[in-house]
């Protein structure tokens, strides 16, 4: 379970983005949405470890990771992938995946992921992760990476952003078999329908507050109605 108490964050210059999020965190498939600057990519690194809070807690499974690093809470079970991936030069595709599983994986299960994303094995996997390679491609690669990983909390600051072309049924598809596998917690921060209504429970994001939080069933269809959706804010989307 991924618990956050009282959690709050503030720029240097004092600006407030995130205030008293209170959120427990035990399902499947748990979505984040609400409007831009909102705050949720800022509470997405906060628990990553990206960003440190100015004051508040954050607990998984019980243990207190507030001031563990982005290293410490990986080797704690938490994967985080960016909206914007990051490039490496000088390392291959195959080598990236092999560092996300923690061990010298074979070729045909690096292809394995890879094609799981849509990516052709044989293009890519000698390929280094550098500027030659298109955000989407970059965006595809890095889902494939915590996919190897298969850790207890998988976080994606919108993992839809850069592979229009590549079918969100594909996407969700490759959620699913993450979680079969890891039996473990998807946080996935979205504007999309589509993504969202995987979710078992939704979270709304609005002026650094958690505007709204429970079961898709009760939130989507807010969201999805535009009077309805004022009541959260006028700016949020799907």
């Amino acid at each position: 379970m991924l618990e956050l108490i009282n959690l709050s964050y503030q720029t240097e210059d004092g600006k407030v983005i995130l205030k008293d999020v209170n959120l427990q965190i035990d399902d499947r498939f748990v979505a984040i949405t609400g409007p831009n600057g909102s705050g949720k990519s800022t509470l997405a690194k906060l628990i990553a470890g990206i960003y440190m809070p100015t004051s508040g807690k954050i607990l998984l499974d019980g243990e207190d990771i507030t001031e563990k690093s982005i290293t410490e809470r990986a080797k704690c079970g938490v994967s985080f992938a960016f909206q914007q991936p990051v490039r490496f030069k000088g390392i291959t595709v195959k080598d990236l995946i092999s560092l996300a599983a923690g061990t010298k994986i074979s070729v045909s299960e690096a292809c394995k992921y890879l094609s799981e994303v849509g990516l052709c094995a044989k293009d890519y996997i000698n390929r280094e992760a550098d500027e030659s390679l298109s955000g989407g491609e970059l965006k595809r690669i890095e889902i494939a990476m915590i996919n190897a990983r298969g850790t207890k909390l998988s976080v994606f600051d919108e993992p839809e952003a850069g592979i229009d072309l590549w079918s969100f049924q594909n996407l969700i598809q490759v959620f699913r078999g993450m979680h079969e596998r890891t039996h473990g917690t998807i946080l996935i921060i979205s504007h999309q329908e589509r993504i969202l209504d995987i979710a078992d429970k939704i979270v709304v994001i609005a002026g650094g507050t958690v505007a709204a939080y429970g079961e898709k069933s009760e939130i989507l269809p807010e969201l999805l109605n535009a009077q309805a959706g004022c009541r959260f804010t006028k700016e949020v989307r799907v």
